[in-house]
């Protein structure tokens, strides 16, 4: 790897700046890398990660970017492992504009990941996700749930939604992001000593007991390098513009734009970032103080899950655009672009019993802790992440799926990468996409989605055991292979409708479902389609008498009653009737 033959400013003459206080200047971690990166995959999984990855880095020093049957090979992993790396890394990249994020299907093998890029991302996947906080009420909340351990045996002996209400509660955006600042801020110096190069004519020949700091002082970071720990780190509070660790470091602000900028000192930029964590880390505790001690505010960027035995409904705009829906219980929900206001991502949590309509262009969206739900989302670029839910049909049109320790859920999916399955999983099906609604192909176009490319009964499972995700998974438990994932039957498939509420002025001009049916399951529908075509036309031709028609229309209209009520159906129509 090359680096600019400029001369390097002397970190003893240049101190780090002093990071500016101003919340609308806090640093913070990029959550999609946490939030949607990670993988179970043992050999991505290193004891040690920064020898190791020093050593991968000097192996593919002469590769600018890295294909997967490279990284397979310097890996020593399998070429469909090495695919799924590079479509995780290029759906949570920070710039848009990396090849890897704008290639087709069938040139990621070959346009590879940036090496920067990828070494990070390989980094990261020793981060271990935060375990939720003791509830509190523990006693209130242990009268309501079982308080069988949730690692009696070897895995979880509680199902997903038992398990994250047992005595705790699913860790708040403060939290999680104070977690992610604190092992970044752990882990800095290790990070920057793979972004970093050595100075010129020096790096060789330094003596065994050189100390970290010393092998730091040797090593400079390029302007090209730096900007890759956007991956990672950026600027910016709700309400506010994000603004890339390079529109805000002072290191490279005064560069002439014709001229390469002269790289800073490893230990300069590790200075400037670790003082800037301390004071978001400060930051984000006194939010949570304050928080603590005082009322609440639903509109807060801690929206922590709704406790166990709390019937409240949130529906607030979160943190760097995120709108979280939470706590709908019983209800007909529909969200659509206006109502966003502005939000890339969703994250829907603890919701039961209900019908929700998500029909937006997304980004990223979260399903966590549902259960007897049927859920839509209309059209999400990045990734899906499905979580700890229970009898849930999920219907999406999406880039990519992630499914994780989940039951009896059903996964109506138009997808455009293969469906990922993580960790304890139990009795779940897939079928083809069932639904449309007037701006979904709008939608589609504008997050990339491609409706010709539909992988969903194509899954891919890594095993039972999650190493990221304690909560579920202790650690030393042995893995075991995943349960298979069974496909719908093609006579039990049916076409979802989404209520029009434009009615004749809906803006969109999407009439059907973009995704192709299976042959299998477009046979089926077709044969429901004759046979209902079949019995109305028995019907009207019956020759019944007049009192006889009114009795088989009240039995029809009784049987149909009962399906309503039995299905959970009739919430839509309340819906409806309400608007």
């Amino acid at each position: 790897m090359t680096t600019e033959t400029t001369s390097t400013p002397d970190p003893n003459t240049n101190p780090a700046p002093t990071p500016n206080p101003n919340p609308s200047s806090l640093i913070h971690p990029r959550r999609e890398p946490f939030e949607h990166g990670l993988l179970p995959i043992p050999k991505l999984i290193f004891p040690d990660p920064t020898p190791t990855l020093i050593q991968l880095k000097q192996q593919l020093s002469t590769h600018n970017r890295v294909s997967s049957s490279l990284l397979a090979d310097s890996l020593q992993i399998s070429t469909d492992h090495a695919r799924l790396i590079l479509d995780t890394l290029a759906s949570v990249l920070h710039s848009d504009s990396d090849p890897l994020v704008k290639a087709r299907p069938d040139e990621v093998d070959s346009v590879g990941a940036d090496l920067r890029d990828l070494i990070l991302f390989l980094y990261i996947q020793s981060y271990k996700k935060l375990l939720p906080r003791t509830h509190k009420d523990a006693a209130a909340v242990a009268d309501v749930w079982p308080s069988t351990s949730a690692f009696d045996g070897y895995l979880s002996a509680l199902s997903p939604l038992q398990l994250v209400r047992s005595n705790s509660r699913r860790p708040s955006q403060a939290d999680e992001e104070a977690h992610q600042l604190s092992y970044l801020k752990k882990h800095m110096a290790n990070i920057l000593s793979l972004l970093a190069e050595p100075v010129e004519g020096e790096g060789e020949g330094e003596g065994e007991g050189e100390g970290e700091r010393e092998r730091e002082e040797s090593l400079v970071l390029s302007m090209e390098g730096f900007e890759h720990l956007g991956f990672l780190l950026q600027f910016g509070d709700k309400g506010s513009e994000v603004v890339t660790l390079s529109q805000a470091a002072p290191f490279f602000a005064n560069s002439d734009p014709d001229m390469p900028a002269a790289p800073a000192p490893a230990t300069q930029v590790h200075d400037w970032i670790s003082q800037n964590i301390a004071s978001a880390l400060e930051h984000i505790t006194e939010r949570i103080s304050s928080k603590e001690n005082g009322p609440a505010n639903s509109s807060d960027f801690d929206v922590a899950m709704t406790d166990a035995c709390t019937s409240s409904i949130k529906t607030s705009p979160g943190a760097r655009g995120s709108c979280f829906i939470e706590g709908i219980s019983k209800l007909s929900f529909v969200k659509q672009p206006s109502d966003l206001k502005g939000s890339s991502s969703v994250k829907v949590l603890n919701c039961h019993d209900s019908i929700l309509y998500i029909l937006a262009p997304l980004r990223y969206a979260t399903i966590y802790g549902c259960s007897d739900a049927t859920i839509v989302l209309g059209a999400v670029g990045k990734a899906v992440r499905v979580e700890h839910c229970e009898r849930v049909h999920v219907i999406t049109a999406a880039k990519r799926v992630c499914i994780s320790n989940c039951r009896e859920c059903v996964f109506f999916l138009g997808v455009n990468q293969r469906p990922l399955m993580v960790g304890d999983n139990h009795k779940l099906q897939v079928a083809p996409y069932n639904t449309f609604y007037s701006e979904l192909e709008e939608h589609m176009a504008d997050v990339g989605i491609d409706a010709t490319i539909n992988r969903w009964d194509e899954t891919l499972a890594l095993g039972v055991v999650d190493p990221h995700d304690s909560l579920s998974h202790p650690a030393g438990v042995p893995d075991v292979q995943a349960e298979p994932v069974a496909r719908v039957d093609p006579d039990q498939f049916t076409n979802f409708l989404i209520p029009n509420w434009f009615g004749a002025e809906s803006p969109g001009s999407t009439k059907d479902n973009p995704f192709q049916l299976p042959e299998a399951y477009l046979a089926s529908q077709q044969r429901n389609i004759k046979n209902l075509g079949e019995t109305k036309k028995l019907l009207r031709e019956a020759p019944l008498e007049e009192n006889q028609k009114r009795e088989l229309s009240s039995a029809l209209h009784l049987l149909f009653k009962d399906w309503l009520y039995a299905s959970g159906n009739v919430r839509q129509l309340y819906c409806l009737q309400g608007d």
